[in-house]
């Protein structure tokens, strides 16, 4: 049986297994952050106030929209909670990442320099291996 590399092993059990509640977590922030829930948002918000202001003759929430306000705070109740687990979910992906690029730049570093004992063996035996070439000294007369 062939043995994995440590890296390897590490690297598929940091960041491939998610269970169901962290890929709605990260689901929900990801569009939570986005432009079309705000743009939905503000227009599900002025719906409610134009209907609840101007069309009904006996409005179901009217001002100080008290049921709006406890839809709102329900809302900030929940998401908050959930958009905090997703950046934990992150935070920690990023320190495991982290954690694996220092372990790959430990042993990249030890094996330069492995390469650079083994360059100032290589020159030593080139310099050894030189011999000092000797001028003749006889002289033409």
């Amino acid at each position: 049986m062939k043995k994995k590399n440590g890296f390897h092993k590490y690297k598929n059990n940091a960041f491939g297994h998610h269970d169901l509640s962290e890929k709605i977590a990260d689901k929900l922030t990801e569009y939570a952050g986005s432009w079309a829930f705000i743009i939905l948002f503000f227009t599900v918000l002025t719906a409610w106030i134009i209907i609840n202001v101007k069309l009904l003759l006996n409005p179901y929430d009217p001002y100080p929209f008290i049921l709006l306000n406890l839809g709102l705070s329900m809302l900030a109740a929940i998401q908050a909670p959930v958009i905090l687990m997703s950046q934990n979910r992150g935070a920690e992906r990023d320190r495991r990442q982290a954690e694996l690029d220092y372990k790959i730049n430990r042993k990249a570093e030890a094996e330069i320099t492995d390469m650079q004992k083994d360059l100032e063996q290589i020159k030593t035996l080139i310099k050894s291996l030189k011999k000092p070439v000797k001028k003749s000294s006889t002289k033409k007369k």
